[in-house]
């Protein structure tokens, strides 16, 4: 059973959302945004249309949920008056004030978010470290993990690239997440993750340690400016992989594209390598490639422009084994996060997407900076 105490903080706590969020200008703000769509030639210019919905549905989002915010403490305060009078249970009290917490620090959590890139979309990329594999097994394992998570939080997700293993397993996959604040959140996630366990690839039944690297990048539209030179440009072309059967595409219409890269501020040139092999159209796995050069070009322009971007770069420490930011040490029953030294015995909801321990501690270490 909850204390007084405890009552007092969640009431606190949530007149400071208020105070901090500023909601009373949001919600006048909130009202002029919507009067601008209802002008007579609103949809005359959709793009632009589109854009003021999207606006206002981001203003919208912070009002309701600092309202249910409101609604749930107040329900908490009714069942902690109730249980005096032994009308509610323990139990229901409780239960109410975790719902009440578990709203406020998401929209806490939320609000340190406040990079022009952290509302977007995402990019998260993985690729096997070498063992063959046992890697490729777990980068397989991790794309699971990722895909959990997003079906968790209500994301949509595309996989636009996926290359299987030798044996088993994946050498690399492309997912494209969608949904609000996919890249504020997925940003920690950024290095190298290290896998511990006794394989089953092994016939000895040996402890191995595997190591896969991700890295995530924001996911741009067409409303961000980003260039790209035609000249740097090149493009190949291959048959996507099947099952086999009538699911074997027999044109070439998966597509490489490589765009030799130079750093404005050192010189040096580094190849950009995308592959695409999500549609059995060419022209589509075209556009799409283009538009993921252009989410990796608009990251590396980001890390330029704000200092704080460079701690990224930082913590990747270039993604090189060794450097990980994440052990999953099976057989221990521990998954320990290097950076924050925030640890779980739960591996197993862990590999089943519940990685909001590990985000919300990075975001509290970064003060919803970057990595």
């Amino acid at each position: 059973m909850i204390t007084a105490d405890q009552l007092k903080d969640v009431q606190t706590r949530a007149e400071a959302l208020h105070k901090y969020l500023d909601i009373d200008a949001k919600r006048v703000e909130l009202e002029e945004e919507q009067l601008r769509t209802q002008a007579p030639d609103f949809w005359d210019d959709p793009k632009r249309a589109e854009e003021q919905m999207k606006k206002v549905k981001g203003i919208e989002k912070w009002v309701i949920d600092y309202n249910d915010v409101c609604l749930l403490v107040g329900e908490l305060e009714t069942a902690f008056e109730f249980y005096k009078d032994e009308l509610v249970t323990e139990e229901e009290v409780d239960a109410d004030y975790q719902k009440a917490i578990d709203a406020i620090e998401a929209l806490e959590l939320r609000n340190m978010l406040r990079g022009e890139e952290d509302s977007m979309d995402a990019v998260l990329k993985i690729n096997s470290g070498a063992g063959g594999t046992e890697s490729q097994d777990w980068a397989s394992m991790l794309m699971r993990m990722y895909l959990r998570y997003a079906e968790a939080q209500g994301y949509k997700t595309r996989i636009s690239n996926l290359q299987d293993g030798d044996e088993a397993g994946i050498k690399t996959v492309t997912i494209e997440i969608e949904g609000d604040y996919a890249y504020g959140y997925l940003k920690s996630e950024n290095g190298v993750h290290r896998l511990v366990r006794v394989s089953p690839y092994n016939a000895q039944g040996k402890r191995m340690t595997s190591f896969a690297s991700v890295f995530v990048t924001p996911l741009v539209d067409d409303n961000i400016e980003v260039y790209v030179d035609p000249s740097k440009i090149s493009w190949d072309l291959f048959r996507s992989g099947g099952a086999g059967g009538q699911n074997v595409n027999k044109v070439e219409t998966g597509v490489r594209l490589r765009y030799q890269y130079t750093d404005p501020d050192t010189g040096e040139t580094e190849e950009i390598l995308i592959e695409n092999t999500e549609s059995r159209k060419q022209l589509e796995n075209r556009e799409n490639a283009m538009r993921l050069l252009r989410s990796q070009l608009y990251d590396r322009a980001l890390q330029k422009r704000r200092a704080a971007q460079a701690k990224i770069e930082a913590g990747k420490k270039k993604i090189e084994w060794g450097s990980q930011i994440r052990s999953y040490v099976f057989d221990d029953r521990r998954v320990k996060d290097h950076r924050t030294n925030f640890q779980t015995s739960d591996v197993n909801g862990v590999m089943d997407g519940k990685l909001d321990g590990f985000i919300k501690a990075y975001l509290m270490e970064n003060g919803g900076g970057e990595a």
